[in-house]
Protein backbone atom coordinates (compact mmCIF):
# COMPACT_ATOMS: atom_id res chain seq x y z
CA UNK A 1 0.00 0.00 0.00
CA UNK A 2 1.31 3.91 -0.94
CA UNK A 3 2.01 6.01 1.95
CA UNK A 4 -1.12 8.06 1.73
CA UNK A 5 1.83 10.66 3.14
CA UNK A 6 3.85 10.80 -0.28
CA UNK A 7 1.29 12.60 -2.70
CA UNK A 8 2.09 13.67 -6.01
CA UNK A 9 3.46 17.03 -5.64
CA UNK A 10 6.01 15.59 -3.03
CA UNK A 11 9.51 16.14 -4.57
CA UNK A 12 11.12 13.22 -6.57
CA UNK A 13 14.43 13.27 -4.50
CA UNK A 14 15.42 13.43 -0.85
CA UNK A 15 16.83 16.70 -1.20
CA UNK A 16 17.86 16.42 3.09
CA UNK A 17 19.26 13.87 2.33
CA UNK A 18 21.21 15.19 -0.64
CA UNK A 19 21.93 18.05 1.56
CA UNK A 20 23.62 16.17 3.64
CA UNK A 21 25.84 14.16 1.50
CA UNK A 22 27.01 17.55 -0.08
CA UNK A 23 28.06 19.18 2.92
CA UNK A 24 30.25 15.97 3.80
CA UNK A 25 31.27 16.24 0.28
CA UNK A 26 32.53 19.76 1.10
CA UNK A 27 34.13 18.80 4.21
CA UNK A 28 36.08 16.06 2.55
CA UNK A 29 37.36 18.38 0.48
CA UNK A 30 38.64 20.88 2.55
CA UNK A 31 40.31 18.21 5.11
CA UNK A 32 41.96 16.57 2.88
CA UNK A 33 43.31 19.24 1.58
CA UNK A 34 44.42 20.70 4.91
CA UNK A 35 45.70 17.15 5.94
CA UNK A 36 48.02 16.89 2.42
CA UNK A 37 49.17 20.67 2.24
CA UNK A 38 50.31 20.22 5.51
CA UNK A 39 53.43 18.04 3.60
CA UNK A 40 55.70 20.63 2.14
CA UNK A 41 56.47 17.95 -0.47
CA UNK A 42 52.77 17.54 -1.73
CA UNK A 43 52.40 21.58 -1.18
CA UNK A 44 55.07 22.38 -3.55
CA UNK A 45 53.22 19.89 -6.81
CA UNK A 46 51.27 21.79 -9.31
CA UNK A 47 47.66 22.55 -8.04
CA UNK A 48 46.35 19.82 -10.78
CA UNK A 49 48.23 16.86 -9.25
CA UNK A 50 46.85 17.98 -5.64
CA UNK A 51 44.90 15.33 -3.77
CA UNK A 52 42.35 17.28 -2.88
CA UNK A 53 41.70 17.87 -6.37
CA UNK A 54 41.73 14.48 -7.58
CA UNK A 55 39.07 13.77 -4.42
CA UNK A 56 36.69 16.20 -6.21
CA UNK A 57 37.35 14.79 -9.50
CA UNK A 58 36.16 11.56 -7.30
CA UNK A 59 33.01 13.37 -6.08
CA UNK A 60 32.00 14.82 -9.72
CA UNK A 61 32.51 10.87 -10.82
CA UNK A 62 30.73 8.71 -8.09
CA UNK A 63 27.60 11.99 -8.30
CA UNK A 64 27.51 11.17 -12.26
CA UNK A 65 27.43 7.56 -11.44
CA UNK A 66 24.79 7.81 -8.33
CA UNK A 67 22.23 9.35 -10.61
CA UNK A 68 22.17 7.39 -13.63
CA UNK A 69 21.56 4.39 -10.82
CA UNK A 70 19.02 6.69 -9.43
CA UNK A 71 17.28 6.91 -12.69
CA UNK A 72 17.19 2.92 -13.26
CA UNK A 73 14.41 1.47 -11.77
CA UNK A 74 15.83 -0.57 -8.70
CA UNK A 75 13.52 -3.72 -10.09
CA UNK A 76 15.81 -3.39 -13.50
CA UNK A 77 19.33 -3.39 -11.52
CA UNK A 78 17.68 -6.50 -9.03
CA UNK A 79 17.09 -8.65 -11.71
CA UNK A 80 20.95 -8.27 -12.69
CA UNK A 81 21.81 -8.92 -9.09
CA UNK A 82 23.27 -11.81 -9.06
CA UNK A 83 25.52 -11.15 -12.30
CA UNK A 84 26.75 -8.16 -10.83
CA UNK A 85 27.44 -10.42 -7.32
CA UNK A 86 29.46 -12.98 -9.08
CA UNK A 87 30.80 -9.75 -11.27
CA UNK A 88 32.23 -8.67 -7.79
CA UNK A 89 33.38 -12.41 -6.49
CA UNK A 90 35.67 -12.75 -9.92
CA UNK A 91 37.24 -9.61 -9.33
CA UNK A 92 37.75 -10.46 -5.33
CA UNK A 93 39.62 -13.50 -6.91
CA UNK A 94 41.64 -11.59 -9.76
CA UNK A 95 42.78 -9.30 -7.01
CA UNK A 96 44.58 -11.95 -5.35
CA UNK A 97 46.23 -12.96 -8.33
CA UNK A 98 50.08 -12.33 -8.63
CA UNK A 99 50.92 -9.92 -11.17
CA UNK A 100 46.68 -8.77 -11.33
CA UNK A 101 46.22 -7.57 -7.63
CA UNK A 102 48.98 -4.93 -6.77
CA UNK A 103 50.45 -5.03 -3.06
CA UNK A 104 50.41 -1.92 -1.12
CA UNK A 105 51.17 -0.98 2.30
CA UNK A 106 51.59 -5.67 2.89
CA UNK A 107 48.17 -6.23 1.39
CA UNK A 108 47.33 -7.44 -2.13
CA UNK A 109 43.89 -5.13 -2.12
CA UNK A 110 43.81 -3.10 -5.62
CA UNK A 111 43.79 -3.65 -9.18
CA UNK A 112 46.04 -0.90 -10.94
CA UNK A 113 44.61 0.50 -13.98
CA UNK A 114 45.81 2.89 -16.34
CA UNK A 115 43.51 5.98 -14.80
CA UNK A 116 43.24 4.42 -11.03
CA UNK A 117 43.68 1.64 -8.46
CA UNK A 118 40.80 -0.07 -8.34
CA UNK A 119 39.62 -1.74 -4.86
CA UNK A 120 37.30 -4.52 -5.77
CA UNK A 121 35.95 -4.65 -1.87
CA UNK A 122 34.44 -1.57 -2.21
CA UNK A 123 31.91 -2.19 -5.27
CA UNK A 124 31.52 -5.93 -3.74
CA UNK A 125 30.04 -4.67 -0.56
CA UNK A 126 27.11 -2.76 -3.02
CA UNK A 127 27.29 -6.21 -5.26
CA UNK A 128 26.50 -7.65 -1.98
CA UNK A 129 23.78 -5.75 -0.79
CA UNK A 130 22.21 -5.79 -4.12
CA UNK A 131 22.27 -9.61 -4.50
CA UNK A 132 20.87 -10.08 -0.84
CA UNK A 133 17.94 -7.87 -1.04
CA UNK A 134 16.73 -9.86 -4.42
CA UNK A 135 17.18 -13.38 -3.00
CA UNK A 136 15.41 -12.00 0.41
CA UNK A 137 12.72 -10.96 -1.75
CA UNK A 138 10.18 -14.09 -1.83
CA UNK A 139 7.34 -15.13 -0.56
CA UNK A 140 7.73 -14.92 3.29
CA UNK A 141 6.93 -18.88 4.04
CA UNK A 142 9.85 -19.53 2.04
CA UNK A 143 12.35 -17.30 4.60
CA UNK A 144 11.40 -19.92 7.52
CA UNK A 145 12.70 -22.66 5.44
CA UNK A 146 16.55 -23.36 7.14
CA UNK A 147 17.95 -23.94 3.83
CA UNK A 148 17.64 -20.24 2.85
CA UNK A 149 18.88 -18.75 5.56
CA UNK A 150 22.12 -20.82 5.04
CA UNK A 151 22.11 -19.66 1.41
CA UNK A 152 22.21 -16.08 2.29
CA UNK A 153 25.18 -16.67 5.17
CA UNK A 154 26.91 -18.45 2.55
CA UNK A 155 26.41 -15.60 -0.06
CA UNK A 156 27.55 -12.99 3.09
CA UNK A 157 30.72 -15.83 3.68
CA UNK A 158 31.97 -16.06 0.04
CA UNK A 159 32.79 -12.44 -0.08
CA UNK A 160 33.99 -12.32 3.64
CA UNK A 161 36.23 -14.81 3.69
CA UNK A 162 37.89 -13.21 -0.11
CA UNK A 163 38.27 -10.27 1.42
CA UNK A 164 40.03 -11.00 4.53
CA UNK A 165 42.25 -13.62 2.34
CA UNK A 166 43.75 -9.81 0.94
CA UNK A 167 44.12 -9.17 4.31
CA UNK A 168 41.52 -6.66 4.76
CA UNK A 169 39.74 -7.16 8.54
CA UNK A 170 37.87 -3.87 8.25
CA UNK A 171 35.71 -4.22 4.86
CA UNK A 172 35.04 -7.94 5.45
CA UNK A 173 33.50 -6.90 8.55
CA UNK A 174 31.29 -4.77 7.99
CA UNK A 175 29.72 -7.21 5.93
CA UNK A 176 28.41 -9.35 8.80
CA UNK A 177 26.32 -6.43 10.28
CA UNK A 178 24.99 -5.55 6.89
CA UNK A 179 24.11 -9.37 6.17
CA UNK A 180 22.35 -9.61 9.79
CA UNK A 181 20.64 -6.50 9.30
CA UNK A 182 18.94 -7.08 5.93
CA UNK A 183 17.80 -11.14 7.15
CA UNK A 184 16.40 -9.78 10.50
CA UNK A 185 14.28 -7.05 8.64
CA UNK A 186 13.94 -9.28 5.55
CA UNK A 187 11.85 -11.77 7.55
CA UNK A 188 14.22 -14.59 8.72
CA UNK A 189 13.53 -15.85 11.57
CA UNK A 190 14.98 -14.32 14.92
CA UNK A 191 15.83 -17.73 16.39
CA UNK A 192 18.44 -18.45 13.79
CA UNK A 193 19.79 -14.83 13.79
CA UNK A 194 20.31 -15.02 17.42
CA UNK A 195 21.73 -19.00 17.73
CA UNK A 196 24.32 -17.54 14.93
CA UNK A 197 25.01 -14.16 16.53
CA UNK A 198 25.75 -16.14 19.81
CA UNK A 199 27.84 -18.35 17.90
CA UNK A 200 29.82 -15.75 16.63
CA UNK A 201 30.42 -13.66 19.64
CA UNK A 202 31.98 -17.18 21.52
CA UNK A 203 33.93 -17.13 18.91
CA UNK A 204 34.65 -13.74 18.59
CA UNK A 205 35.91 -13.98 22.45
CA UNK A 206 37.77 -17.17 22.19
CA UNK A 207 39.90 -15.08 19.23
CA UNK A 208 40.41 -11.79 21.18
CA UNK A 209 41.25 -14.65 24.56
CA UNK A 210 44.01 -16.26 22.60
CA UNK A 211 45.43 -13.10 21.33
CA UNK A 212 45.26 -11.27 24.27
CA UNK A 213 46.72 -14.13 27.19
CA UNK A 214 48.15 -16.81 25.00
CA UNK A 215 51.49 -17.69 25.05
CA UNK A 216 53.14 -17.13 21.85
CA UNK A 217 53.67 -20.99 21.56
CA UNK A 218 50.09 -21.58 21.82
CA UNK A 219 48.80 -18.56 19.40
CA UNK A 220 46.26 -19.20 16.85
CA UNK A 221 47.28 -18.51 12.86
CA UNK A 222 46.80 -14.77 12.17
CA UNK A 223 48.36 -11.63 10.29
CA UNK A 224 51.00 -10.32 12.81
CA UNK A 225 49.91 -6.58 12.18
CA UNK A 226 46.22 -7.82 12.81
CA UNK A 227 47.45 -9.28 16.43
CA UNK A 228 49.33 -6.44 17.23
CA UNK A 229 46.40 -4.03 16.42
CA UNK A 230 44.44 -5.98 18.69
CA UNK A 231 47.33 -6.05 21.70
CA UNK A 232 47.34 -2.40 21.24
CA UNK A 233 43.51 -2.15 21.90
CA UNK A 234 43.20 -3.75 24.47
CA UNK A 235 46.41 -2.25 26.13
CA UNK A 236 48.12 -5.29 26.55
CA UNK A 237 51.91 -5.04 27.56
CA UNK A 238 53.65 -6.82 24.42
CA UNK A 239 56.35 -8.65 27.11
CA UNK A 240 53.44 -10.21 28.29
CA UNK A 241 53.53 -12.93 26.01
CA UNK A 242 57.64 -13.48 25.56
CA UNK A 243 59.22 -16.55 26.81
CA UNK A 244 60.28 -16.74 30.38
CA UNK A 245 63.78 -16.99 28.95
CA UNK A 246 63.66 -14.16 26.93
CA UNK A 247 66.82 -11.76 27.32
CA UNK A 248 66.55 -7.72 27.78
CA UNK A 249 67.62 -7.35 24.45
CA UNK A 250 64.61 -8.82 23.46
CA UNK A 251 62.58 -7.54 25.82
CA UNK A 252 63.96 -3.82 24.86
CA UNK A 253 62.72 -4.59 20.88
CA UNK A 254 58.75 -5.78 21.95
CA UNK A 255 58.52 -2.56 23.81
CA UNK A 256 60.46 -0.57 21.16
CA UNK A 257 57.64 -2.58 18.86
CA UNK A 258 54.72 -1.66 20.95
CA UNK A 259 55.58 2.04 20.71
CA UNK A 260 56.14 1.84 17.11
CA UNK A 261 52.57 0.13 17.00
CA UNK A 262 50.80 2.21 19.71
CA UNK A 263 52.04 6.02 17.54
CA UNK A 264 49.15 6.11 15.37
CA UNK A 265 46.50 5.81 17.78
CA UNK A 266 48.34 7.77 20.40
CA UNK A 267 48.44 10.43 17.68
CA UNK A 268 45.15 10.18 17.12
CA UNK A 269 43.69 10.64 20.50
CA UNK A 270 46.35 13.73 20.74
CA UNK A 271 44.61 15.07 17.78
CA UNK A 272 41.34 14.47 18.90
CA UNK A 273 42.13 15.69 22.03
CA UNK A 274 43.77 19.17 21.38
CA UNK A 275 41.44 20.65 19.29
CA UNK A 276 38.99 21.72 22.14
CA UNK A 277 35.84 23.22 21.70
CA UNK A 278 36.54 25.47 18.57
CA UNK A 279 39.43 24.01 17.40
CA UNK A 280 42.65 25.62 16.19
CA UNK A 281 41.61 26.41 13.14
CA UNK A 282 41.84 25.11 9.16
CA UNK A 283 45.00 24.36 8.07
CA UNK A 284 46.59 25.42 11.47
CA UNK A 285 46.51 21.63 13.20
CA UNK A 286 50.20 21.25 14.52
CA UNK A 287 49.79 17.36 14.76
CA UNK A 288 50.08 17.39 10.85
CA UNK A 289 52.35 20.33 10.55
CA UNK A 290 54.76 18.94 12.51
CA UNK A 291 54.24 15.55 10.72
CA UNK A 292 53.47 13.77 13.99
CA UNK A 293 50.11 12.53 12.13
CA UNK A 294 51.25 9.64 9.61
CA UNK A 295 51.74 11.26 5.90
CA UNK A 296 49.88 8.55 4.41
CA UNK A 297 46.68 8.28 7.40
CA UNK A 298 45.99 11.89 8.06
CA UNK A 299 43.49 12.35 4.83
CA UNK A 300 42.50 8.43 4.85
CA UNK A 301 42.05 6.54 8.16
CA UNK A 302 42.45 9.16 10.48
CA UNK A 303 40.96 12.09 8.97
CA UNK A 304 38.49 12.93 11.73
CA UNK A 305 41.17 13.54 14.27
CA UNK A 306 42.24 15.78 11.33
CA UNK A 307 39.09 17.17 11.62
CA UNK A 308 38.68 16.95 15.66
CA UNK A 309 42.21 19.11 15.72
CA UNK A 310 41.18 21.91 13.54
CA UNK A 311 37.85 22.35 14.32
CA UNK A 312 37.59 20.96 17.87
CA UNK A 313 34.23 19.40 19.25
CA UNK A 314 32.00 21.79 17.05
CA UNK A 315 33.17 20.66 14.03
CA UNK A 316 33.13 17.01 15.24
CA UNK A 317 29.27 17.70 16.33
CA UNK A 318 28.76 18.56 12.65
CA UNK A 319 30.49 15.79 10.76
CA UNK A 320 27.97 13.93 13.03
CA UNK A 321 25.14 15.54 12.61
CA UNK A 322 25.53 15.15 8.44
CA UNK A 323 26.35 11.68 8.85
CA UNK A 324 22.75 11.30 11.09
CA UNK A 325 20.74 12.87 8.34
CA UNK A 326 22.07 10.91 5.64
CA UNK A 327 21.07 7.65 8.06
CA UNK A 328 18.15 8.77 9.15
CA UNK A 329 16.73 9.74 6.19
CA UNK A 330 18.32 6.67 4.38
CA UNK A 331 15.84 4.91 7.37
CA UNK A 332 13.04 6.96 6.04
CA UNK A 333 12.99 6.14 2.71
CA UNK A 334 13.43 2.43 3.71
CA UNK A 335 9.92 2.61 5.72
CA UNK A 336 8.19 3.90 2.91
CA UNK A 337 9.59 1.89 0.06
CA UNK A 338 6.78 0.48 -1.96
CA UNK A 339 8.21 -3.75 -1.63
CA UNK A 340 10.62 -5.66 0.26
CA UNK A 341 13.31 -5.60 -2.15
CA UNK A 342 13.50 -1.46 -1.62
CA UNK A 343 13.48 -1.71 1.70
CA UNK A 344 16.11 -3.80 1.74
CA UNK A 345 18.21 -2.41 -0.31
CA UNK A 346 18.01 1.16 1.49
CA UNK A 347 18.49 -0.96 4.96
CA UNK A 348 21.95 -2.53 3.35
CA UNK A 349 22.75 0.47 2.20
CA UNK A 350 22.01 2.44 5.61
CA UNK A 351 23.68 -0.38 7.78
CA UNK A 352 26.87 -0.30 5.60
CA UNK A 353 27.37 3.32 6.05
CA UNK A 354 26.47 3.26 9.85
CA UNK A 355 29.28 0.41 10.19
CA UNK A 356 32.11 2.20 8.12
CA UNK A 357 31.57 5.22 10.26
CA UNK A 358 31.04 3.51 13.66
CA UNK A 359 34.25 1.47 12.88
CA UNK A 360 36.15 4.73 11.83
CA UNK A 361 35.08 7.40 14.28
CA UNK A 362 35.69 4.54 16.83
CA UNK A 363 39.36 3.93 15.91
CA UNK A 364 39.98 7.35 15.56
CA UNK A 365 39.05 8.02 19.24
CA UNK A 366 40.30 4.69 20.36
CA UNK A 367 36.71 2.61 21.62
CA UNK A 368 37.51 0.08 18.27
CA UNK A 369 41.20 -1.62 16.90
CA UNK A 370 42.19 -0.34 13.85
CA UNK A 371 41.37 -1.56 10.67
CA UNK A 372 41.85 0.65 8.32
CA UNK A 373 38.12 1.33 7.22
CA UNK A 374 37.50 4.58 5.72
CA UNK A 375 35.07 7.00 6.37
CA UNK A 376 32.50 7.30 3.76
CA UNK A 377 33.09 10.72 1.69
CA UNK A 378 35.64 12.15 3.78
CA UNK A 379 38.37 9.50 3.46
CA UNK A 380 40.53 10.45 -0.08
CA UNK A 381 40.05 6.89 -2.22
CA UNK A 382 38.64 6.51 -5.80
CA UNK A 383 36.89 3.28 -5.01
CA UNK A 384 35.73 4.56 -1.57
CA UNK A 385 34.35 7.86 -2.53
CA UNK A 386 32.78 6.00 -5.72
CA UNK A 387 30.89 3.10 -3.83
CA UNK A 388 29.67 5.87 -1.50
CA UNK A 389 28.16 7.14 -3.98
CA UNK A 390 26.89 4.83 -6.28
CA UNK A 391 25.56 3.49 -2.98
CA UNK A 392 23.45 7.25 -2.31
CA UNK A 393 22.31 6.68 -5.60
CA UNK A 394 20.41 3.58 -4.44
CA UNK A 395 19.01 5.40 -1.69
CA UNK A 396 17.86 7.90 -3.74
CA UNK A 397 16.75 5.58 -5.97
CA UNK A 398 14.05 3.71 -3.46
CA UNK A 399 12.95 6.57 -2.95
CA UNK A 400 12.23 8.25 -6.44
CA UNK A 401 10.19 4.80 -7.36
CA UNK A 402 8.15 4.43 -3.83
CA UNK A 403 5.05 5.39 -5.57
CA UNK A 404 2.82 2.49 -6.87
CA UNK A 405 2.36 2.07 -10.39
Amino acid sequence: MVDPSINEHAPRLDRLQLAGLAGLMVIGTLFVASATLANPDVAAMAWFHQTWVKQILWYVVGAGAGAAICFLEYHIIARWAMVIYWAAILLLIAVLIPHVGSVHYGARRWIDLPVFQLQPSELAKLAFILALANFLSRPSEELRWPSVFWKAIGMMMLPFALILKEPDLGSALVLVPTGFAMMYVGGIPKRYLFQLIATVGTLAVLVVGDVVFAPRALRLPMHEYQRDRLLVYFGRDYTASAPSNASAADLAKDRQQQLGDEYNVRQALISVGSGGFLGKGWRHGTQDILGYMPRMGAHNDFIFSTIAEEEGFVGSVIVLALYAVVLFTGLRIAGQARDRLGKLVAVGVVTLIFSHVFINIGMNIRIMPVTGVPLPLLSYGGSSVLGSLIAAGLMQNVHVHRKGY
